[in-house]
Order: structure tokens, then C-alpha cells, then sequence
């Protein structure tokens, strides 16, 4: 039996053409790292409302300060798709990245933002 059918969080997947969630748009405006972490910022009800709904959940995830890779599987967009989505929001002033990895970063450091990001990558 499909494992899938069985998931309460199962939905349908979406007909929606990845190039129309973005404008068309490849890039982001500006670098988002897979690895960098996005927290959410406060935002009032009125711009909430002008939000998208793939806007408005990567917004909700960005509570927990999840990984641009942990929100592209979570919300079900291509990674290509997250990374544009989310320099819209920091753009915005919906979201921020918070520090990732410098070249001068310790092999400790990395080693806990590569844990951190599989740690949540295997909670999906």
C-alpha cells in the first residue's frame, strides 16, 4: 500500500507551474544559501493578508528558523522556487537570514549547521 495514502498531511500535488509562483523570475534578487536559516519577522494582519499561500506558509515555517532547503521540501516548491520566494520576503521585510557559515568559520561550526540542517531534514 502507498505509504503517501496513508499520511494525514498528504495533499494532492499542486498543477501549478513552478515559473508562475515566481514571475518567471530564476534568480533570486538577492543570495540565499540552501544551508541559511530564515526566521520570521512580526508582521501586522494587513500584510499577512496580502501574502500568497506559498508566501503566507513559508512565512508561518519561518517561525521555527527552518533551513531554504527544509522550506522548499516542506512546502512542496522546487528549490529554485523557495530561494527566489524567500529574498521576495526578506526584500519584503517579512523574514531574515540569519548568520550562516563565514570562509574563516571554525570546523565546529560547520559541522553543527550541517547536523542542524540533516537534523531537519530528516523531520520532514
Amino acid at each position: 500500500m502507498n505509504d503517501q495514502i496513508n499520511r494525514p498531511d498528504f495533499e494532492e500535488p499542486s498543477m501549478v507551474r513552478p515559473y508562475s509562483l515566481t514571475s518567471g523570475r530564476t534568480r533570486p534578487a538577492i543570495e540565499v544559501a540552501l544551508e541559511a536559516l530564515i526566521q520570521a519577522l512580526p508582521v501586522t494582519e494587513d500584510r499577512r493578508a496580502e501574502l500568497g499561500n506559498i508566501e503566507a506558509s513559508i512565512l508561518a515555517l519561518s517561525r521555527q528558523s527552518p533551513s531554504v532547503a527544509e522550506i522548499a521540501a516542506k512546502v512542496g516548491v522546487p528549490i529554485g522556487v523557495a530561494r527566489v520566494i524567500v529574498a521576495d520576503l526578506v526584500e519584503a521585510g517579512l523574514v531574515r537570514i540569519l548568520a550562516t557559515l563565514q570562509e574563516d568559520s571554525s570546523t565546529s561550526e560547520r559541522r553543527d549547521l550541517i547536523e542542524r540542517v540533516l537534523s531537519g531534514l530528516r523531520g520532514i
